[in-house]
Order: structure tokens, then C-alpha cells, then sequence
């Protein structure tokens, strides 16, 4: 059984028994989609709601608005059939604390909207999900159970869903 880490920006698509793995979320999403039939899963670490409107090298997998869509073709491509996916996600904590309403700095609510956005619009159900709060999380992803642990900081905690 492999275990595969994802950096901010990265994505990975694996079978099982393998494992993926992402650190370090705070507003930022952990996205995983997964076909239970085949045993696919793919995961994708996502920092920002929006891709820049520019022409240019842009790293799809950093924004919601393109992430979901180049995931899914992964895992197409890796043998997921669309009618099987489904997704799972955590993290878009809100990391800033201020005394203003800026909506701005709340990043993690933005990116927890995109995503669900980006997935109602390719017809892919959200199982569960443990987003928002104020506290950054870690996520492991079993291709094999299709269950995602996550881990909190503060307060200390590991849940399965």
C-alpha cells in the first residue's frame, strides 16, 4: 500500500489500497472525488476560489473553477466511470480573524462555495464534508474504504467520514 502526498496546488489519482494524503489546510480545499466501483480515488489541494481571466501558464489545480473539472478528467482518464463519482471535502477555514466584515479575507468561505458550485454543476453529490471554522486540518484519503480522516490542530481531533 502506497501513501501519496499532495502539496498546495498538486493533485493525485490513485487505486486502491493506495492512500493520499494532504497537509496543512487552512482556507484552503482538500477536494477528493472517488468512483467506489473502481476503487479510484483522486485528490486535489486547492488555495484559491478563482483562476486569474489572463492568457498564460496558470496552474489549473490552484483554483476551485478549474481544479474540479481537470480532476475529473483524471480520474476518467485513470478509469472512473462519471456516473460513479462522488466527493468528499474539508478545510476553507476562516484563517484571518479581523474586526471588519471583508469579506475578501475570507478566502476559505469562498473556496468551500466554489467547490460545491463546480460540483452541482458536473452532478456530483458531496457525501460529506468538514469545512469552515477557524482551525486547519489535515486529510488522508483511503482508495480502498473510501473513507477520509482528518485531522485538527485546535482543537485536537481525528474524525473519519
Amino acid at each position: 500500500m502506497g501513501l501519496n502526498i499532495i502539496g498546495i496546488a498538486e493533485q493525485r489519482v490513485e487505486k486502491a489500497p493506495n492512500k493520499i494524503v494532504t497537509l496543512g489546510l487552512g482556507s484552503c480545499i482538500g477536494l477528493v472525488l472517488y468512483d467506489s466501483v473502481y476503487k479510484i480515488g483522486g485528490m486535489v489541494h486547492i488555495m484559491l476560489p478563482k483562476a486569474p481571466k489572463k492568457d498564460g501558464a496558470v496552474n489549473k489545480f490552484k483554483f476551485a473553477d478549474t481544479a474540479v473539472h481537470e480532476l475529473i478528467s483524471l480520474m476518467i482518464n485513470a478509469g472512473a466511470k462519471s456516473h460513479n463519482l462522488k466527493a468528499k471535502m474539508a478545510g476553507g477555514a476562516h484563517m484571518f480573524k479581523t474586526t471588519s466584515n471583508l469579506d475578501m479575507l475570507n478566502v476559505g468561505d469562498r473556496n468551500i462555495e466554489m467547490c460545491r458550485y463546480m460540483l452541482k454543476k458536473q452532478s456530483i453529490p458531496i457525501v460529506s464534508e468538514d469545512v469552515g471554522g477557524d482551525s486547519g486540518r489535515s486529510i488522508e484519503f483511503c482508495c480502498e474504504s473510501n473513507m477520509l480522516q482528518i485531522r485538527t490542530v485546535s482543537p485536537a481531533s481525528v474524525r473519519k467520514i
